[in-house]
């Protein structure tokens, strides 16, 4: 006694096809929703790139990292140096001695000079000359200081900082090249990796975020999600972002196969083990009166249900056929 069953397969999100039945002797079939894929090429990009750009001109004295390399926020990655500013130290430094030997000799004038003041020797505006030089010195002293401190901050500039972490992806300096102020020494990929798309403009609005996308990932297929879908239309294409959790980010730029669901019908969906070949034709036993007879099918794509092959029926079956799963 043959048992029958109805094929009832509902679409839910992130699969093909499911509530696929278990193998039966026969199977009663009905139209089954199925989802639609684009296949594309997505490339592997990182969420922000932050140039490590040059904050004074000079020598490319040292460079710290290649490309490939992880970096920290805040770690050095070149070192620049200007001579010039070393010689402007120098000549701080010599004029700061100068002006404190004179400083010297002027606050020993003016502590010599108020004890004649109090001894009526000299007038009160010779005191007061004394001290107003006294003041003009240490004026001068102290400018001298903040010019030096302006100077040293330049030198300690010519240190270019990671300025988030992340991978060094390009440097396009070399050690020993003289750099201007505000060009850039490394280009650092951070905030993690994600695939950057582009589709064609008529499936914009079958697009939606949130839907889940399959990814080919070495010899197995990965699930990511669409995360931003950008409202510009470019040269007839839309651009959007999938998250993946685990994607490599060894190589940036890398392009990876995907496949976008991008819309859903209705077919025929029979196991791939109903189908018998015979003289370069596929065959299905359909069971209908109490006989059974061998349709002609014109199979279409496969695809997994719950891990069981399944094949798309093009023609020679339709809704309502039973259609013969195994043979006793």
């Amino acid at each position: 006694m043959h048992r029958t069953l109805l094929l009832s397969m509902m679409l839910l999100p992130g699969s093909l096809l499911v509530g696929a039945p278990a193998f039966s002797d026969t199977m009663t079939i009905t139209p089954t929703v199925v989802t639609e894929w684009k296949p594309i090429y997505a490339e592997v990009e990182t969420r922000d790139q932050v140039p490590s750009r040059a904050r004074i001109g000079g020598t490319i004295t040292a460079l710290d990292v290649t490309e490939g390399d992880m970096v920290e926020a805040g770690q050095r990655v070149a070192l620049i140096e200007d001579t010039k500013l070393l010689f402007q130290i120098e000549g701080i430094d010599a004029q700061l001695d100068a002006y404190g030997s004179q400083l010297v000799k002027a606050q020993d004038d003016l502590t010599r000079g108020e004890s004649l003041a109090e001894r009526g020797v000299i007038s009160s505006a010779s005191l007061q000359a004394l001290q107003t030089n006294v003041t003009v010195l240490e004026g001068q002293i102290t400018s001298l200081q903040s010019e030096r401190q302006v100077v040293s901050r330049q030198i300690e500039e010519g240190e270019v900082l990671a300025a988030e972490a992340g991978m060094v992806l390009d440097v396009p300096v070399s050690k020993g090249a003289v750099i201007m102020a505000g060009e850039q020494v490394a280009m650092v990929g951070a905030g993690g990796t994600y695939l950057r798309l582009g589709v064609s403009e008529r499936y914009a609005d079958n697009l939606n975020e949130g839907d889940t996308i399959e990814i080919s990932e070495g010899a197995g297929v990965i699930e990511g999600r669409l995360a931003k879908i950008y409202p510009l239309i470019q040269s007839g294409r839309v651009e959007a972002d999938v998250e993946v959790e685990g994607l490599s980010s060894r190589f940036v730029g890398r392009r990876v196969q995907v496949r976008l669901p991008v819309g859903t019908y209705e077919a025929l969906m029979v196991p791939q083990s109903a189908l018998t070949q015979s003289g370069g034709l596929d065959f299905l036993m359909v069971e209908a009166d109490g006989h059974t007879t061998e349709h002609v099918v014109v199979p279409g794509n496969t695809r997994l249900v719950d891990g069981i092959p399944y094949v798309e029926i093009l023609s020679g079956l339709e809704a309502g056929d039973v259609v013969v799963t195994s043979h006793e």
